[in-house]
């Protein structure tokens, strides 16, 4: 190989990983959104001049939030009264812009399962059990061995 070829080589392998550390870093960028906050008049604003292309709207117990996305790519985010939430859906699909409201799935809790409690205060019982058994063994045979001794001799001698 000379040295014009290997110059190529690298430069061509120099432009291939550029190539693609573009390509993975513009996705990851991209499919992030961020909704920049906004007033309910700049929204109904926009919404009568046309500029709304569609509205997700976030019910909440006392107040919600909808996310706006608008013709020009960007995204928005206004909150609002849940009690106008009706008067603002309403609003929405006479101005023809797509309207979705969110509903908040209900997680599944997980029944506990008591069995392995049983199980394991089960075998905790039998331990302890098990060990004064053993204990009381030991003690009786100390006390039965003390008996037989005589008095003045110890059991070394």
């Amino acid at each position: 190989m000379n040295r014009s070829s290997r110059r190529c080589n690298a430069g061509l392998a120099a432009v291939c990983l550029a190539l693609a550390a573009t390509v993975l870093a513009v996705p990851a960028g991209a499919a992030t959104v961020h909704f920049q906050k906004e007033s309910l008049q700049a929204y109904e604003g926009e919404l009568r001049h046309g500029e709304v292309h569609a509205v997700t709207f976030h019910p909440g117990t006392t107040t919600g939030h909808l996310h706006i996305s608008l013709n020009n790519g960007g995204h928005m985010t206004v909150s609002y009264a849940a009690s106008e939430q009706a008067k603002l859906v309403a609003a929405a699909r006479a101005a023809n812009t797509r309207v979705q409201v969110a509903t908040v799935k209900a997680k599944k809790v997980a029944p506990v399962k008591h069995k392995l409690r049983y199980i394991a205060g089960g075998i905790l019982i039998v331990v302890i059990l098990v060990v004064l058994v053993v204990l009381l063994i030991g003690r009786r045979r100390a006390v039965a061995d003390e008996g037989r001794a005589p008095p003045g001799e110890s059991a070394a001698s």
